[in-house]
């Protein structure tokens, strides 16, 4: 009787030691015993329902997810739903509602017939080996011998190739269930012979109701700021969650509130992180400097810091791209508040930039040997761009400079009376006057009379046009392309015979006016063709073309449009008298291209009748080529 009391008065003696004996952690405590549990999964669930309910039970199963999104528990309860032998002689079930005669052990992972392996410790062949031959043997007391191998993507390529034959063709008594990390390190050939589940991670909103019931099962009071921010911290992880949750709840004793959350996890606060944001935008660095000092003294890591501010970037440009209502339903109504406030006042480009900044000085804080000054140094740079207008402002700005600098030489030469010097500046920038034949003096050089200056004026701007483009030559007739095929001449015209060639061979026209032509490019085209194309057009023409990519399929290329064209001209011109008494003349003789001859009165003249149509049509010229063939 001495020894019961004794041990009676030792537990009364040191209550707290005992209390630590029986602590399990959080994690291990509320680990899911049925799929009603598994919180987040609700596809996983319902295929496996739907599979049980029909019989078909895949013989591999793959779980893939990151850490503690309830992999092994997945297994664990696969494993348990196969197994399952009820009161009432219930067979394999997913839902389960009194515990069967194999549940506990196989939760447990004590079940004989239910094997755990650690592939991150048992990656050799030897050790695939001995599981083959294991698996040949029937189970002990179960209806299905189950091998868990957890991690499996650590296995050796040999314990891989070792395992595939099995896995193709295993036992009807064995089942295999793989859980991994990293599922692209697992071969395709081992993934073809399994059935996968990709397990999602956790939502912030779903995870906080699940650390909420389990705070209050612990009876824990907890603030839902406080929860969301352990959630968030979890970044989709239940184990870390409640990892988290456990040293919460020492650390509050009891009581968990945001404020010892944030010093516990060194965030720093939602409204300061704003404020912060705030003020840099502004381009005020000292202030930036000030509030990042002062979250720091209050325990907040500079990396966190910068983390944050890219959190709070993000949800505002998604607040101000999709509207309040794609706004965290976990935020709270002040954070809520300040979003929507940001998103109105803050313009894209400016959101877009700093977030560029922010993700690339997120790399800088973490791996710099002082995360401080590496935190500092970031918060300056955005601040001294935070003020700048955004680049497509800058550039319309700069076209602006750039017309108004072409239009003031216009208006200084097309003065009657300007004089030598204010004519000076357009020389620096093109030729001068005397360097720039008159139309008189063009049409005096090739004996022919002048033409009136009213019946041809020449369009505006054509004065300027050796400004834009110097090794070009002289301005086309017809400035503006009115088709395609006038786009593609006038790069013949401008001597870009590469861009010629591409636009014949490798795009497609899907449409085209004056100022706007959709094209699709084929394979071979290069990545910039289309800038390329807009940036010439715009040299040449004298005003912006919009040119874009279009998914439609389109004509086919000029090119070969012009090809077959010939093809069908080559073919009619077959039948022809000439050409068949050419033939006879000359058997060997091929026709490789149709052109039109350029018009010759005296020829006309000395030409037989009956070549009078060949003339017309080019066959003339055909016919010289032919004799020369």
């Amino acid at each position: 009787m001495s020894a019961p009391f004794s041990m009676s008065e030792n537990q009364t003696q040191h209550p707290t030691q005992n209390a630590a004996a029986r602590h399990a952690a959080l994690a291990r405590k509320y680990r899911p015993q049925v799929f009603a549990e598994l919180i987040g999964q609700d596809p996983l669930v319902r295929t496996l329902r739907n599979a049980f309910a029909s019989g078909r039970i895949a013989q591999a199963y793959m779980l893939t997810g990151v850490r503690g999104v309830g992999k092994t528990t997945t297994a664990r309860l696969v494993a348990r739903a196969l197994n399952y032998e009820g009161p009432n002689g219930e067979g394999a079930a997913i839902d389960i509602e009194q515990e069967g005669v194999h549940c506990r052990a196989i939760l447990e992972g004590r079940h004989l017939d239910v094997i755990e392996m650690d592939a991150a410790s048992h990656t050799g062949i030897d050790d695939i080996r001995d599981l083959i031959e294991s698996a040949h043997y029937k189970p002990n007391s179960a209806r299905y011998k189950v091998y868990i191998i957890d991690e499996v993507h650590m296995l050796s390529k040999q314990a891989f190739n070792g395992l595939l034959k099995t896995l193709e063709e295993p036992p009807e008594h064995v089942k295999f269930i793989f859980a991994t990390t990293e599922v692209r390190k697992v071969p395709v050939t081992v993934l073809s012979r399994c059935q996968r589940f990709d397990l999602k991670r956790i939502g912030i909103e779903t995870l906080t109701g699940h650390l909420a019931r389990i705070a209050k099962e612990e009876g824990t009071q907890a603030e839902p700021a406080a929860l969301s921010l352990i959630a968030r911290a979890g970044e989709g992880s239940v184990r870390d969650a409640l990892s988290i949750l456990d040293r919460a709840i020492a650390f509050g004793s009891g009581q968990i509130e945001a404020a010892t959350i944030r010093e516990l996890l060194g965030l720093a606060d939602r409204g300061r992180i704003f404020d912060l944001l705030e003020i840099v935008l502004k381009g005020d660095a000292g202030g930036a400097l000030t509030v990042l000092d002062q979250l720091n003294r209050d325990g907040a890591e500079p990396g966190q810091v910068i983390t944050d501010l890219a959190d709070a970037v993000h949800a505002v440009t998604v607040a101000k791209a999709a509207g309040a209502g794609s706004i965290d339903p976990a935020a709270a109504e002040a954070e809520r508040g300040r979003i929507e406030d940001l998103a109105r006042r803050l313009s894209m480009p400016v959101l877009a930039r700093a977030w560029q900044m922010l993700l690339k000085g997120h790399d800088e804080v973490r791996s710099s040997p002082r995360p401080l000054a590496a935190a500092d140094m970031v918060l300056i740079r955005l601040a001294y761009v935070g003020d700048l207008p955004p680049p497509g402002e800058v550039a319309r700005n700069t076209s602006g400079e750039r017309e108004s600098a072409k239009e003031t030489p216009r208006a200084e030469t097309s003065s009657a009376d300007a004089s030598p010097a204010a004519a000076a500046p357009s020389a620096e920038v093109g030729p001068s006057a005397a360097e720039v034949p008159t139309t008189a003096s063009v049409h005096g050089q090739r004996d022919e009379p002048p033409v009136a200056e009213s019946e041809n004026p020449a369009p505006p701007g054509l004065a300027e046009a050796p400004n834009l483009e110097p090794d070009a030559g002289p301005a086309p007739e017809h400035p503006l392309p009115q088709s395609f095929a006038d786009v593609v001449a006038l790069a013949d015209a401008k001597r870009d015979l590469k861009l010629k060639n591409a636009l014949m061979e490798q795009v497609r026209l899907v449409h085209f006016k004056p100022g706007d032509i959709a094209l699709n490019p084929l394979p071979l085209a290069a990545p910039d063709l289309l800038q390329e194309l807009m940036r010439k057009l715009k040299t040449w023409t004298g005003r912006v073309w919009i040119v874009s990519t279009s998914d439609q399929e389109g004509a086919q290329p000029l090119g070969a449009q012009r090809r077959a064209a010939g093809a069908r001209e080559i073919e009619a011109l077959e039948a022809h008298p000439a050409v068949q008494e050419m033939r006879r003349h000359f058997p060997g003789a091929i026709i490789k291209d149709v052109r039109v001859a350029a018009p010759d009165p005296a020829a006309a003249d000395n030409a037989p009748d009956d070549l009078g149509d060949a003339h017309d049509s080019g066959d003339a010229d055909l016919l010289k080529k032919g004799g020369n063939n």
